[in-house]
């Protein structure tokens, strides 16, 4: 139905790809681009080599090209040499605002996986997203934020509940575990330098109509998740909380949880403590290096962590509050997925995939004609109805549990 440019090629783009070319009737041209040419090179051959594996009846046209995202004027000549309908942004966060700005200049829509972030600090904000609302509002642009799994399935999620279950919600907890066992020492499940920014940064959660931070990974408790058990889980900030807590003003209260083993923590603490995670440059044989950066360089691709990965990971909203018969009422829903599994279709890890596949249904949303809003807007803005039905079918089942005690589930 339309022409869709993918800017990635890493674990994620791998899987948005190959999942967009399992629906040719929505997505008959592609492109891949990324910084590095060869890279996309081999993603397309791979992905027409796994279909033609499948004995799929049609394969899209998949074309690739080379672009830094950090350039507003190399992505202007890649827009303005495929004209497409929708750019997949799945580069680094830090190319938001650069690819948003290309997309305007070029009239094409846009959808991404993670709000921006500047280079020299590890804050999440929406604020430089959302200030491109008017802007692609004028030019009848429609921008999708957040459109993986967290963010983007945990707000869709609960916008499903808003619409469906709650006349009122006033308690949402988000909840993200990977009980799954990849074989490496340390290792992150994507880009390690977006993931150890976000890890090490201060925990925040939404109270009373204010926020309320807290130190470093200082909150923390077991939780049970469905098929796993418990897991001690963290309190972190995450950026959907932010639109969430505008979207649906009702909740008294927001927080976002996260499970770490203890040997991640280890090593985590020791990164920290001897200056690894540092983001500012420093001095090197009269040169310099971000810290984390090199280390970024030495740590495994998450990328290459797929084949050995085992078990699952589960993520999901619990929610309380009043129902549509005004009862009071406690709602779980979530999905979980296997690291085994989402290897064997795709080549990929869980977290890849279950970031990769919600940001193939956001396109197919646009596509379709049902998440059309010129604006620039968070995923809970649009109908949950169609998305959830597409992402069901398309690798990600979802499950809901209503009035139960989720810390006595076995």
């Amino acid at each position: 139905m339309g022409k869709t440019l993918i800017i990635g090629a890493g674990g994620v783009g791998s899987v948005v790809a190959l999942k967009c070319a399992q629906n040719p009737e929505i997505f008959p041209e592609i492109v891949i681009a990324s910084r590095r040419l060869e890279k996309c090179d081999e993603l397309a051959a791979g992905v027409v080599a796994r279909l033609e594996k499948e004995g799929a009846e049609k394969i899209p046209q998949i074309s690739t090209d080379k672009v830094d995202a950090d350039s507003v004027e190399q992505l202007v000549e890649l827009f303005r040499r495929h004209k497409p309908d929708i750019c997949i942004n799945v580069a680094l966060p830090y190319q938001d605002l650069t690819i948003m700005e290309a997309c305007l200049q070029c009239g094409v829509n846009y959808l991404d996986t993670a709000n921006y972030e500047p280079k020299d600090e590890a804050h999440f904000e929406y604020s430089w997203q959302w200030a491109y609302r008017e802007r692609f509002e004028n030019a009848g642009l429609t921008a999708i934020l957040g459109c993986g799994f967290d963010p983007g399935v945990s707000a869709i999620f609960t916008a499903y509940a808003a619409k469906h279950h709650f006349s009122k919600m006033e308690y949402l907890d988000i909840v993200d575990c990977n009980a799954g066992n990849h074989g490496k020492a340390f290792a992150t499940n994507f880009n390690p330098e977006i993931n150890i920014r976000e890890i090490t940064q201060k925990g925040r959660y939404f109270e009373d109509g204010q926020w309320v931070e807290t130190e470093n990974l200082e909150i923390h408790r077991p939780l049970n998740y469905p098929n796993i058990g418990p897991r001690e889980s963290y309190l972190l900030y995450h950026e959907e909380l932010e639109s969430l807590v505008l979207n649906f003003p009702t909740l008294k209260r927001a927080r976002f949880w996260m499970t770490f083993g203890d040997q991640y923590l280890t090593y985590l603490r020791v990164i920290q403590d001897i200056g690894m995670a540092r983001i500012d440059p420093v001095m090197y044989e009269g040169r310099e290096i971000v810290p984390i950066q090199f280390l970024k360089a030495v740590l495994p691709d998450p990328g290459s962590l797929g084949e050995n990965y085992t078990g699952e990971t589960s993520i999901g909203c619990r929610i309380r509050g009043i129902d549509k018969q005004g009862h009071e009422s406690t709602y779980y829903i979530y999905n979980n997925c296997s690291h085994q599994e989402a290897y064997r279709e795709t080549g990929a890890q869980a977290v890849s995939y279950t970031t990769g596949v919600p940001a193939m249904v956001g396109a197919a949303m646009f596509l379709t004609g049902k998440w059309v809003k010129p604006g620039v807007h968070n995923v809970e803005e649009f109908d949950p109805d169609p998305f959830l039905e597409k992402l069901a079918v398309s690798g990600l089942p979802w499950h809901v549990i209503v009035d139960q005690d989720i810390e006595l589930e076995k």
